[in-house]
């Protein structure tokens, strides 16, 4: 695959760093902090951005464990947020190429609608199972997520964009 003009090129991801990003991103997500309707899912933001730039690493199983995690600790139905997990990390590798051709925010815009599909998948589980609706304000959660996207991709490319050993004569 060509590099687009301007793009640094980055080190491998190391396996510590995914794996430990992806346990404080599900410590984040237990956190007693209320579950309000319209509260980010940090799980899965980070679960989408490295099975968007490493998806040999990250996968469905990968997505399927960490659902049932969530589903068990917020005692809900159990299945319900493993799939939502596992359909947006099937779409987020069908694209995956492609989302990588843009810029952040447009990668943020391009998986507004993949977090608003995982986020219906939810209430329409929860409702069939005889839940009730938790209101509009659901609605921001997608965004919020989105809009999310620009400083995990920063912070969660970082450790990537140092030199390996950086010197005066070579410039990457």
């Amino acid at each position: 695959m060509i590099m687009p003009r301007g793009q640094q090129l980055l080190l491998p991801a190391s396996p510590g760093f995914i794996w430990g990003s992806l346990l404080a991103a599900l410590m984040l997500d237990l956190l007693p902090l209320g579950r309000v309707p319209w509260m980010p899912d940090f799980l899965a933001v980070v679960l989408v951005f490295w099975s968007i730039h490493q998806p040999r690493r990250v996968g469905m199983v990968a997505a399927f464990v960490f659902g049932l995690m969530l589903d068990v600790h917020q005692a809900a139905r159990l299945g319900q947020h493993a799939l939502a997990f596992s359909v947006l990390i099937y779409f987020a590798i069908m694209l995956h190429r492609r989302i990588l051709w843009f810029s952040v925010p447009g990668q943020a815009i391009q998986l507004l609608p993949l977090f608003a599909a995982a986020h219906a998948i939810t209430i329409v589980l929860r409702l069939i199972g005889g839940g009730v609706f938790p209101g509009w304000s659901v609605l921001l959660a997608p965004a919020l997520e989105a809009a999310l996207w620009l400083p995990v991709s920063v912070l969660l490319l970082a450790p990537q964009r140092r030199a390996p050993d950086p010197d005066a004569d070579r410039p990457i």
